[in-house]
């Protein structure tokens, strides 16, 4: 049976907001693969839904794709048949490798040659946001690199909004020894870690050199709470809870400990970086991919409750005045 793909524009919220095996696609059987990308790069207007169908899609599926990119309403989707071809590669065919510090990315169809010293990691297009490819996570990447050469010591850290795993698998790379968590609000983002960990060889378990993983809202979770405070915070999400997060996201991170923020455009560096210094952090570093900039934070020492009395796991005495989480 011949592929079909159905193309539509949208949004990078839109794309950062699909479910990909949401219950809008359910009636469709068997479901389509999707797959959000840019097409004008760092125009956060200009992205596009491709879905991808084992054989020609009849309206009521194509409608199920579209209304999952509402600002699409009223476009005429873009409908092509395939050449007998395997069709996953050739999605993934554009998708460049990504050579950031120490680290080079890549999914199953690109590996292309490793640099010689670099540690590779497999994420693969198309089940969870993100693959590596994007500004924010090279700039997280960097920033993570730039820690490790500056010397910083890390014994507990926690990848917020985790998406495919990469940058906890990146961390636990620089600091093999550190108790280390990856949380995302959606349970598939977690199931898609727990995958793409087997494929680059890194533990699960809540053991030093270990990946332990949570599906949570924010801080909301027992176990992100327990295993606090984090000297290594990172949180390559989106401006808006970034902002919201930035109380409970601070009380997480130890004093003197680094946080590392992504997912904001240019002009909402300050307004970001404004919240986190209410909260008694100063801006120690940035860098800038384009339209997407990475930003470095340290949490001041003797600043807040003295809530914990020993880092990571097994950390105890909470404060009065601890917070909503």
């Amino acid at each position: 049976m011949a592929s079909w793909k159905v193309t539509f524009p949208c949004t990078r919220d839109e794309a950062e907001a699909i479910d990909f095996e949401g219950a809008a696609l359910l009636d469709i059987d068997p479901a389509p693969v999707l797959l959000t990308s840019e097409t004008i790069p760092d125009d956060p207007a200009s992205w596009q839904l491709e879905a991808y169908f084992d054989g020609k899609p009849n309206s009521a599926a194509i409608a199920a794709v579209q209304a999952l990119a509402p600002s699409s309403d009223g476009v005429r989707p873009a409908l092509e048949k395939l050449r007998d071809e395997d069709w996953v590669t050739m999605s993934q065919a554009g998708i460049e490798p990504v050579h950031a510090g120490r680290f080079y990315v890549h999914t199953e169809h690109n590996r292309g040659i490793v640099p010689p010293g670099a540690r590779a990691f497999r994420i693969d297009a198309g089940l969870a946001f993100g693959t590596g490819t994007h500004e924010t996570t090279a700039g997280c990447l960097r920033t993570l690199d730039e820690l490790k050469v500056s010397g910083k010591r890390v014994r507990n850290l926690l990848d917020l909004g985790t998406g495919t795993g990469l940058l906890a698998f990146a961390a636990l790379h620089l600091w093999p020894g550190a108790y280390a968590t990856a949380s995302d609000i959606d349970p598939r983002s977690i199931e898609v870690t727990a995958e793409n960990a087997g494929l680059n060889h890194v533990a699960l378990g809540e053991g030093m050199g270990q990946l332990a993983l949570a599906v949570a809202p924010g801080m909301q979770h027992p176990l992100l709470i327990g295993r606090a405070p984090y000297d290594l915070i990172i949180a390559n999400i989106l401006a808006g809870p970034l902002v919201e997060l930035a109380p409970t996201v601070s009380m997480a991170l130890a004093e003197g400990g680094t946080l590392v923020l992504a997912g904001l455009l240019q002009d909402q560096a300050d307004t970001v970086a404004r919240a986190y210094r209410r909260q008694g952090l100063r801006l120690a570093g940035r860098i800038d991919n384009g339209a997407w900039p990475a930003l470095r934070l340290v949490k001041r020492a003797r600043y807040g409750a003295d809530r914990v009395t020993r880092p990571g796991p097994g950390g105890v005495g909470e404060a009065p005045g601890f917070g909503s989480w």
